[in-house]
């Protein structure tokens, strides 16, 4: 698991259009239609997630699809329904025409897009969004001063 505090760094404004964006991890870290688990946050900051929600060190499930007109996602890590980080082991699928997780414990398939249960439309993963600068993969997120 990659570890990323969130801090200020430059960045190169290149499709990078969100308030702050901040360094996860690195390209070389993402392994290829798979997911990687990468651990976001800061429990001593005020960081606030892209919903605006506070963030605690937590899960973050990047995917990396080269090859897709959109190469990246990134949801929660942590399965709602089975209690459990595992959402990056999933296994990715195309379910009625829509990209999604499968978790590996009960295989609820969760759309990458939005998050949203497939099978329970009540349940959704928060999702983030994720660009590349670089070698650096970065997520956006706001900061509350």
């Amino acid at each position: 698991m990659y570890q990323a505090a969130c801090h200020q760094n430059p960045v190169n404004p290149v499709a990078i259009t969100h308030p702050q964006w901040l360094p996860i991890c690195r390209r070389t870290d993402l392994v290829s239609n798979s997911g990687v688990c990468a651990l976001w946050g800061d429990t001593s900051s005020s960081e606030t997630g892209y919903s605006g929600k506070p963030v605690d060190k937590k899960g973050i499930a990047l995917f990396f699809l080269p090859g897709q007109n959109r190469q990246l996602y990134a949801v929660d890590n942590w399965d709602p329904i089975a209690q459990a980080g595992v959402i990056s082991r999933g296994i990715i699928a195309e379910l009625d025409g829509e990209l999604t997780i499968a978790s590996p414990l009960y295989k609820h398939h969760f759309r990458l897009i939005d998050g949203v249960c497939m099978e329970d439309n009540n349940i959704q993963l928060d999702t983030y969004p994720l660009a590349f600068n670089g070698n650096t993969v970065y997520i956006g997120c706001s900061k509350i001063e």
